[in-house]
């Protein structure tokens, strides 16, 4: 972003406060790509359906097993080992692939 900044700067300030700016810009960018590199380098990418564990979500389809919620947005094939009736808020507590595993949670109506 600081490089962006700089980049700007050359063409809006006089000379030669436009190339001390420019330069500035281009150290403090540098910097500014160690750091965040740094600091997110290690760290594990959580993508796809296991970020959904411990997310509450609402019953679409009914059924003694299987059927399907609602979470985020989007509809997913669900599983349990109690009926729940549509509309019902469960607790996403697992997953087998794309399949959702669902417990119910506290509030059992839709808002």
């Amino acid at each position: 972003m600081l490089i962006v900044v700089g980049i700007v700067l050359l063409f809006v300030l006089p000379a030669p406060w436009n190339w001390i700016c420019f330069g500035a810009g281009l150290l403090l960018g540098a910097g500014e790509v160690f750091l965040w590199n740094r600091k997110v380098r290690g760290l594990p990418v959580r993508a796809g359906a296991e970020t959904l564990i411990g997310e509450s979500a609402v019953v679409v389809t009914p059924g003694r097993t299987d059927g399907q919620v609602e979470l985020r947005g989007a509809v997913w094939a669900a599983r349990s080992e109690t009926e729940l009736p549509a509309g019902a808020t469960v607790k996403v507590v697992g997953r087998d692939d794309l399949t959702l595993i669902v417990e119910p949670h506290g509030d059992t109506a839709r808002s």
